[in-house]
């Protein structure tokens, strides 16, 4: 048994008309309307951690089961905070293995786009990552880093695993999210953690304690990096049942 989630179809036919006509939308008030519609209502754990005001990085558990899409995890974040998001969110959806996998990837490739142009956010090229993606990776993470800079009062979204992960449950992000994340924390955002998943028929957000991210000084990059990646997923465990946990347990 799993919560039923559905779009107001009124929203539906609105987003589709801004995106063909290129009108900015604000997400917060669509994450609200379409929360509003989930069955049962969303359960929110942790209420004393939610940000009221930035900076921050958010960071939630990619969550994934057959059947749910990753929208609704940054849907519900947002309809729960007080401020606006800035969400890091997939360039392309890949489709390993399927003989539509061509077309699928173009096709989404360009609504992935103009939704990230409707509301003003930063795409990331897929995971795992590609080689011939290292400069728009790179662009992805400037064009965030900018953001932070010209905003008042920052506040970033992301999912560290970026991708869909076996059985739901939290495994290692790829090397360079720690080291992003730690940009993030130079920039001075506090790391505010979330904990993603359904039980027993409910649609369950659990907010943890902000932290700030640091690791000593004395490290190679790429200890710094595993060594970050590792600090954002050990948060991020408590705040979810046992079962997805994965090596975090």
């Amino acid at each position: 048994m799993y919560p039923h989630y559905s779009y107001p179809p009124k929203l539906i036919t609105a987003i589709l008309r801004d995106m063909f006509a290129a009108r900015p939308r604000h997400f917060q008030d669509d994450a609200r309307a379409c929360i509003q519609n989930l069955r049962p209502p969303l359960q929110v754990l942790g209420g004393e951690y939610i940000p009221q005001a930035g900076p921050y990085v958010i960071t939630v558990n990619h969550y994934y089961r057959a059947g749910f899409g990753a929208q609704w995890f940054a849907l519900a974040i947002s309809a729960v905070l007080p401020i606006d998001i800035h969400w890091l969110m997939t360039g392309e959806l890949t489709y390993p293995g399927k003989w539509y996998a061509p077309f699928g990837k173009l096709l989404w490739r360009l609504i992935l786009q103009r939704g990230a142009h409707l509301y003003g956010f930063t795409t990331m090229p897929p995971m795992p990552p590609r080689p011939r993606d290292v400069s728009a990776r790179a662009l992805s993470v400037r064009a965030v880093l900018n953001y932070v800079k010209r905003a008042r009062c920052p506040v970033v979204g992301l999912a560290p695993e970026g991708g869909d992960q076996p059985n739901g449950q939290l495994t290692m992000p790829a090397p360079g999210l720690g080291r992003f994340v730690l940009l993030l924390a130079a920039q001075g955002l506090r790391v505010a953690p979330v904990g993603a998943y359904e039980t027993n028929g409910i649609f369950c957000l659990n907010f943890g304690q902000p932290y700030e991210l640091k690791v000593c000084c004395d490290k190679s990059a790429r200890e710094k990096d595993r060594l970050a990646a590792q600090m954002l997923m050990s948060h991020i465990a408590p705040l979810l049942p046992s079962s997805l946990r994965g090596e975090f347990a």
